[in-house]
């Protein structure tokens, strides 16, 4: 494993904007980017959370998919925050490294699939940067990912990272190192398009031996008629492509994520959810 050294600075980018409607001295969405290091890499996250949580409250990392960090994922951020966590969102690729079309994304997602501690070490550092937040409870973190993400963060887990839960949508289940599953200290949920092509059949059974023989508590629920990307409306709706939004499948995977965050982070403001 490689050494990283982590300095992690402010970039005011959208500094407390209002995401929902507030009148003077009612409390609101704050969001903004941050900008931090992985030893000589400049990465570019996002940070959001509700000023109406005081104190702090549970934390959530997310990670992005094949495309890098974006407006979906930034969107996902903002529903979190909406429920009271903290959300930021982790740059793996690199401040301004935002892939334009398919090849481009292939090429960085591979880059990383191919380098397994690399990917841990830039998940573990947007993981340090939430962790330094004045308004997160550090032993209440969880971590998102979706598709290059849901990949991500079932390595941050595999790395033994310090989070009570991960959840993985519609990602890669594979893993050069199975054995690394003896590490993960928290529970472990894994959202399936039933029909997704890219996570074929025998990768899903390795996986399952792979938590079994590891004693990890993991749940993996799979959704039937779903293929890769069902949680981004951006896929478009044929399944045959092998990648396509799911609307019921969305939804249902949005509310099994907050049923284990229940469990594993407790209750935050109820107001807000």
């Amino acid at each position: 494993m490689r050494k990283f050294r982590l300095r992690s600075f402010v970039k005011v980018g959208l500094v407390g904007v209002a995401l929902l409607a507030a009148r003077p001295g009612e409390a609101k969405m704050q969001t903004r980017i941050v900008e931090y290091r992985h030893n000589e890499t400049t990465l570019e996250g996002y940070l959001a959370y509700d000023d109406a949580v005081q104190g702090k409250r549970p934390g959530v990392l997310i990670v992005h998919e094949w495309t890098g960090l974006g407006a979906y994922v930034q969107k996902r951020a903002e529903m979190l925050a909406q429920m009271g966590y903290v959300a930021f969102a982790a740059d793996i690729y690199g401040k301004g490294v935002r892939p334009q079309n398919p090849q481009e994304a292939g090429a960085q997602a591979g880059k990383y699939k191919k380098d397994v501690p690399l990917l841990r070490q830039r998940a573990q550092a947007g993981l340090q940067v939430l962790q330094q937040q004045p308004n997160v409870d550090t032993a209440k973190i969880a971590a998102i990912g979706y598709c290059f993400g849901g990949t991500a963060v079932l390595e941050l887990a595999r790395s033994g990272a310090d989070v009570a839960a991960v959840v993985s949508f519609h990602g890669g289940l594979e893993t050069p190192n199975p054995a690394d599953a003896k590490n993960i200290k928290g529970k472990v949920l894994v959202l399936h398009g039933a029909d997704d092509p890219a996570v074929p059949p025998d990768q899903v059974f390795a996986f399952t031996q792979e938590m079994k023989n590891a004693n990890v508590d993991w749940q993996l629920i799979a959704y039937g008629g779903a293929v890769h990307s069902f949680t981004n409306p951006a896929a478009g709706n044929d399944n045959s492509k092998g990648a396509a939004y799911n609307e019921r499948a969305d939804k249902r995977s949005w509310i099994d994520m907050k049923q284990l965050f229940d469990e594993v982070l407790g209750p935050v403001s109820p107001a807000l959810r």
